[in-house]
């Protein structure tokens, strides 16, 4: 199975990739996908929410009053949940929202993903897709037939000039082979890749 480089430069116009069919020739697993990007969003969760229960909540270790004989209901504590300033009921807790995904499932959702995209036409091979410059005009010129369509770039390595150019490009994702993200590629309307990338996610998913 081969692709053809993206004639970004009129050296490349003829130019062609093979690719591993094992890799960009799988079927579609719908449920393998959003079982996979379900995990992957779950891990960018922080988790991080925290509230006090009554045992955190300062104070409340004299009983308020007499158990009998005051004509109130009985009460232990100040900082039960149905005070005011009391603690919560269900406090909240740090915690993980990471999911189980084992590596074999993973790599074959990602595979699906990469196949499906590949017969919709929106990967794209490109050798000369990094820029030379750090200017934001080079890249953006570069782009241009895409309009204004999501793009995902995945480069073998992120230098300055990508990073600098990109950071001012509406729609414009930069990630490294190592870093593939499935909801990226999921959300990407075209996924453009170095030959040296494709190679390197070959290696990964093979």
């Amino acid at each position: 199975m081969s692709l053809k480089i993206l004639a970004l430069n009129s050296a490349d116009s003829a130019a062609e990739v093979e690719v591993n069919e094992l890799v960009f020739g799988q079927e579609y697993n719908e449920t393998l996908i959003h079982q996979l990007a379900t995990k992957t969003m779950a891990g960018l969760r922080s988790g991080t929410k925290a509230q006090k229960n009554r045992s955190d909540v300062r104070g409340g270790g004299a009983k308020p009053w007499n158990q009998k004989g005051s004509g109130r209901a009985r009460s232990g504590t100040i900082r039960s949940p149905i005070w005011r300033g009391g603690g919560a009921t269900f406090a909240a807790r740090p915690r993980s929202f990471d999911q189980k995904l084992n590596k074999k499932m993973y790599r074959a959702g990602v595979r699906s993903i990469l196949s499906e995209l590949l017969r919709q036409d929106r990967i794209k091979v490109s050798s000369d897709i990094i820029p030379t410059t750090p200017k934001t005009k080079e890249l953006a010129a570069k782009l241009k037939e895409f309009g204004r369509n999501r793009v995902l770039i995945i480069a073998e390595d992120l230098n300055e000039n990508i990073i600098l150019a990109s950071r001012n490009i509406y729609n414009v994702d930069i990630i490294t082979a190592r870093e593939l993200n499935p909801v990226m590629l999921i959300a990407a309307e075209n996924v453009i890749a170095t030959p040296a990338a494709l190679k390197e996610i070959e290696a990964q998913l093979s």
